[in-house]
């Protein structure tokens, strides 16, 4: 049975000192400790046996995931190199890109226009099934339809794809438990680490779910 595994990354953290809730604004880059990150997760992903024989590799249009999957392609492509292997290119798609939210723009943990703030709690009051925006399921389905599309594609490859906590999260609860819906507050998807599904080639079902945070230590 031919299996396909996708390793879905988490960029890395963003320069962001005015704390707003950038989503999908164009101009949010890599911190320099975000940059750290990518680069820890890099290098693990370089030197592990099985994620380093990546076949593709894949980014959301916006900035600070294609910043992040170009750290991992520099390292992927030097072991690429040391077995005389072609380069590998990233490839961007819409589909994983980070959630659509009304409160974009707006700042976060404090002042009036702040996600916390009591003027806008009203808003917030149901963190299973949030109101601000697109809903958890139309997140899964999208970024479930591309997931399948790549099974059938790369039918027992191992695939990189650098995407966003609410996506990531959002399609793995719902293959985990049915629904998609989930309290963001009790996500597993820390930055830059990589949450990998394998499924059935065939079939395309889960076959399993593995975790890891190479970069939990970088400072």
């Amino acid at each position: 049975m031919p299996t396909t595994t996708i390793h879905f990354v988490r960029h890395g953290k963003v320069f962001n000192p005015d704390h707003l809730l950038y989503e999908r604004l164009p101009g949010f880059h890599l911190s320099e400790l975000g940059r750290r990150m990518a680069q820890a997760t890099a290098r693990h992903i370089a030197t592990d046996p099985h994620m380093n024989q990546a076949v593709a590799v894949y980014s959301s249009p916006l900035e600070r995931t294609q910043e992040t999957a170009q750290e991992i392609l520099r390292s992927l492509n030097a072991t690429r190199a040391s077995r005389q292997l072609e380069p590998l290119e990233l490839v961007t798609d819409a589909r994983i890109i980070e959630a659509g939210n009304d409160f974009r723009g707006k700042r976060i943990g404090y002042g009036k226009g702040a996600l916390w703030h009591p003027h806008n709690l009203w808003l917030a009051r149901n963190l299973w099934k949030p109101t601000w925006g697109e809903s958890y399921a139309q997140i899964a389905r999208r970024v479930g339809q591309f997931a399948q599309e790549k099974v059938r594609q790369y039918p027992g490859e191992q695939i990189i794809v650098v995407s966003h906590e609410s996506p990531i999260w959002s399609y793995r609860h719902l293959l985990e438990t049915g629904h998609a819906e989930h309290n963001m507050l009790l996500r597993h998807t820390a930055l830059a680490s990589i949450t990998s599904m394998s499924f059935d080639s065939d079939t395309g079902k889960l076959i399993g779910v593995a975790y890891t945070d190479p970069a939990a230590g970088v400072r």
